[in-house]
């Protein structure tokens, strides 16, 4: 890096009037950045870094950038600059230069902070915090002429807009639920402000999360008001939306599908003896107990993602196993859901067909776990590395870097169509069958048709939530997202109810156990009164 710093600042005439040798340079300190991920950065190392910026964002090279508008080059120099903050060393220090000033502490209470750049005034603050946080703020004066001028609502770049002020980078070791700046505006002939943050994940400027707020009865003056939550949805998109009421959806949804799952395994094991006296009803209620246990752990993996996330940026090595097994039973789910749907076409399709209880078991667990484990595996070896495979804004797979995200969106919507078809193919098979037979009443046909689909619901409703999934990966409005969250709350009471308490003999097996309990407590009762 020191070396970078001295050759760009011997030759920064040539470097800024040269359009191939600004982007050069930037590609050298995207890889240096990317390098720095494993190690922790020191002052003097972020500081020939910010040099080597300082010169390639001065007034001296904005005609140059103005001829790398599509290369995205700004972007990866932003990109570059956010990462290698990431890995700052602890303690505080000011690094300033001519366009740039970083400010690196540790804040116990609250913050206060204001540029002392030349022709800036901008002001950072930051409410009362309850745990002392490490944090790091970069201002810069002129990025505003190389950022290009794309929104997030469709992503075309609007000349009409402008950049009206600094950049500030804000990177903190927890959570912020709230920070406001103060900007002084670059050109006060403009109007209509709008506070927005550069959105990675859409290549465009984003306002979620962001508001202006009324502020200082003074010309120029803006005041943005941020505020950041976690979020249910990674587990499909690549999008991460700060919303507080999708917090409160996630995770409240998430506690009501865990309580579900567990009663739905102690009914199961209440009534496991009645239910496997057929290998139909055996077979089922192994892929019911299979996909409780499956979605069970993937919640619970998910909380303590969740809790580790608050830690930004997100701490990839703790979050890595905590990735590993999320993706390993959230796929376990969707194979024992494929395992239920096979296990109907079987029956209803090929009849006459015979297969011993212990085959069918062994099929059954090479696929449910065999094929989630062999995907996780692989996922896992092919990203060479734990900053390649867990995301930078949560505890999930990676869709920025090495778009391993898919390891899991497609299979789980490869399954999804696989189980839509079987359930229009059984429906098919058992119509054309009662068609055939003698005429039945209308009622018992109805019945026939209900009761498959009972047996299909928790699939089917995997299916819906999931294919909401597919909406989380291309948008990142609000609506979206929240329905896909709701849907995958209620996922352990589909499975409760369909899954386990629809079931006739479950239901006359618990009526017996409880009957039972109820005769023992009043037998008891009268011989303590002997």
């Amino acid at each position: 890096m020191a070396q970078l710093c001295i050759a760009t600042m011997n030759n920064s005439q040539q470097i800024t009037d040269s359009p191939l040798t600004v982007q050069t340079t930037v590609e050298m300190l995207v890889n240096i950045a990317s390098v720095s991920q494993n190690i922790i950065i020191s002052k003097s190392v972020m500081e020939d870094f910010l040099k080597t910026v300082d010169i390639l964002v001065s007034n001296e090279a904005t005609a140059s950038w103005q001829s790398l508008t599509k290369e995205n080059t700004s972007i990866s120099l932003l990109s570059a600059v956010e990462d290698i903050s990431n890995r700052l060393t602890e303690g505080s220090f000011t690094i300033n230069q001519k366009y740039i000033e970083l400010n690196r502490t540790v804040i116990n209470n609250s913050y206060t902070g204001k540029s002392n750049l030349p022709n800036s005034a901008t002001e950072i603050l930051i409410p009362q915090i309850l745990n002392p946080t490490s944090l790091t703020i970069i201002i810069f004066t002129t990025l505003n002429n190389i950022l290009p001028t794309q929104d997030s609502a469709n992503g075309i770049v609007k000349p009409d807009m402008r950049i009206n002020g600094d950049l500030v980078v804000v990177k903190a070791n927890q959570t912020l639920h709230s920070i406001s700046f103060v900007f002084d505006t670059t050109d006060q002939s403009l109007g209509n402000p709008q506070c927005v943050f550069w959105n990675f994940n859409l290549s465009a400027w984003d306002s979620t999360g962001c508001e202006v707020k009324p502020g200082r009865n003074e010309t120029g003056i803006i005041t943005c008001e941020c505020n950041h939550t976690a979020s249910f949805s990674i587990l499909m998109s690549p999008f991460s939306i700060d919303h507080i009421a999708f917090a409160y959806v996630t995770y409240i949804g998430v506690g009501i599908s865990v309580a579900c799952l567990i009663l739905c395994l102690i009914i199961e094991a209440i009534v496991w003896k009645a239910v496997r006296r057929n290998d139909t009803s055996y077979m089922r209620h192994v892929s019911i107990v299979n996909i409780a246990i499956s979605l069970l752990i993937a919640d619970v993996c998910f909380i303590i993602g969740a809790a580790i996330s608050k830690e930004q940026p997100t701490p990839a090595d703790r979050c890595s196993s905590v990735v590993f097994f999320m993706h390993l039973f959230y796929l376990a789910l969707f194979f024992w859901m494929l395992i239920s749907a096979l296990l109907l076409f079987y029956r209803v399709v090929m009849v006459l067909s015979q297969m011993s209880r212990a085959k069918m078991m062994v099929i059954a667990f090479l696929l449910g776990y065999g094929a989630p484990l062999l995907i996780s595996v692989i996922t896992v070896a092919s990203t060479a590395g734990p900053q390649m495979y867990v995301s930078k804004q949560a505890c999930w797979l990676n869709w920025n870097e090495s778009r391993n995200l898919l390891a899991f969106v497609i299979p789980a919507l490869t399954i999804v169509a696989i189980n839509l078809v079987v359930f229009i193919v059984v429906l098919y098979k058992i119509f054309k069958r009662r068609a055939g037979a003698a005429t039945q009443p209308d009622w018992k046909n109805a019945l026939v048709v209900a009761r498959c689909v009972a047996f299909f619901t928790p699939a089917l409703a995997c299916g819906i939530t999931w294919g909401f999934g597919i909406g989380t990966t291309v948008s990142a409005g609000l609506f979206v997202h929240v329905v896909f969250a709701l849907f995958n709350s209620l996922q352990g009471f589909f499975i409760l109810v369909f899954g386990t308490l629809l079931d006739s003999k479950v239901r006359e097996e618990l009526a017996r156990w409880f009957s039972l309990r109820n005769l023992n407590s009043s037998s008891c009762t009268r011989m303590i009164q002997r």
